[in-house]
């Protein structure tokens, strides 16, 4: 367990601020108003916050370019799947919160373009390529 505290501490510390704003109960800001689809751009940020840090310091740490299944596991498919519990959670344990599937798609479209980010872009500028 402290060597992924050691390892991935940034991302460690993102999907913590993550738990707190999906559960804690929200001021009402008139912003919902003027922006339209505030909250849909806020959980797409959260996502793509989150993934696309997993991805660079899962890049930094294993710069040998093996294994990127591990990354596509950890930096793509477990943000979905942790975004779609904590929306079940949200509307089985609050009642200031509701599970909206909406946010869902925001949350998993965030953390699918981090990985397509994070794949094309990053990997060929991070990865050592050993000819």
């Amino acid at each position: 367990m402290v060597y992924y505290f050691k390892k991935y501490p940034i991302s460690i510390a993102i999907i913590l601020v993550v738990i707190y704003l999906s559960f804690f109960k929200p001021p009402s800001i008139n912003l919902s108003y003027e922006i339209p689809f505030f909250d849909k751009i806020v959980h797409f940020c959260m996502y793509f916050g989150m993934s696309g840090m997993l991805w660079w310091e899962f890049l930094r740490n294993h710069r040998d370019g093996r294994n990127l299944w591990h990354a596509w596991i950890g930096a793509c498919v477990l943000p979905i799947l942790f975004s779609g519990i904590v929306e079940i959670l949200q509307e089985t344990l609050t009642s200031y919160r509701g599970g909206d599937w909406f946010d869902f798609l925001a949350n998993s479209l965030g953390a699918l373009c981090a990985s397509g980010i994070g794949y094309f872009y990053l990997r060929p500028r991070m990865v050592r390529v050993n000819i």
